[in-house]
């Protein structure tokens, strides 16, 4: 199990496990003040747990197309202290309605590209692009967020144009935008990306390193996921 301050997080049943990814956008996404919150491929219910303790004010959704990690992340949100925030479905994201759409979704979808899936099943579901093309990712946003509503999503760098790129085309342009490096010398691996239908497109990119030069958290890292790790 995965302890962070106020839960803890069980993984070993889900095809897409507990990671940095999901803590950074769990923690970096701007979500304060919102309603009504949806994590799209929800596996643990991670994220889904950190919005609700980020805002107590909040009905969190998650939904996910594995029975099994649907299973864990229930498990995971009953024994925390926000299980009546938290509703957890099995569902596709593409087959999913909701009659009042959500201020902010976040997701941490399937990013990898390479010809070849991996004979796990439920692995490839969970990681692979292919099961889950950013067309249709985007176009279930679009459909379920408000109108003055906020995406959140974290992308390997290599993917990021393309996505923006498919964004701007249903609608949603880029709000926000943060390079993720593990350490400093090397170069950026991953981008946290916001959008919106409204407000004003953000030219500007912050820069998070992970580590310092001795392997531990640096500052800004520390700061950013100090209400979450232990």
């Amino acid at each position: 199990m995965f302890r962070f301050k106020q839960f803890g997080v069980s993984d070993d049943q889900c095809a897409h496990p507990v990671g940095t990814d999901g803590v950074l956008l769990g923690a970096w996404a701007r979500v304060e003040g919102c309603r009504r919150v949806l994590d799209i491929g929800t596996g643990s219910g991670l994220i889904a747990l950190m919005v609700a303790q980020r805002c107590p004010q909040a009905s969190v959704t998650g939904i996910d197309i594995d029975p099994s990690s649907v299973a864990q992340a229930r498990e995971n949100v009953a024994r925390s202290p926000f299980a009546s925030q938290i509703a957890i479905e099995e569902c596709d994201v593409k087959d999913f309605h909701t009659e009042e759409p959500f201020d902010a979704i976040l997701c941490n979808p399937p990013f990898f590209t390479e010809t070849t899936l991996s004979p796990d099943h439920r692995r490839a579901q969970a990681r692979h692009a292919a099961l889950l093309p950013f067309p249709d990712l985007l176009g279930s946003v679009c459909h379920l967020l408000s109108v003055d509503g906020t995406f959140h999503v974290i992308l390997p760098c290599q993917s990021a144009n393309d996505f923006v790129n498919q964004a701007f085309m249903v609608g949603l342009k880029v709000i926000r935008q943060c390079q993720i490096r593990t350490v400093g010398r090397k170069p950026p691996r991953r981008m946290l990306l916001s959008f919106s239908r409204v407000g004003k497109v953000s030219l500007a990119t912050e820069q998070l390193i992970l580590q310092d030069g001795m392997g531990g958290r640096t500052e800004e890292y520390a700061e950013l996921t100090r209400n979450f790790y232990l």
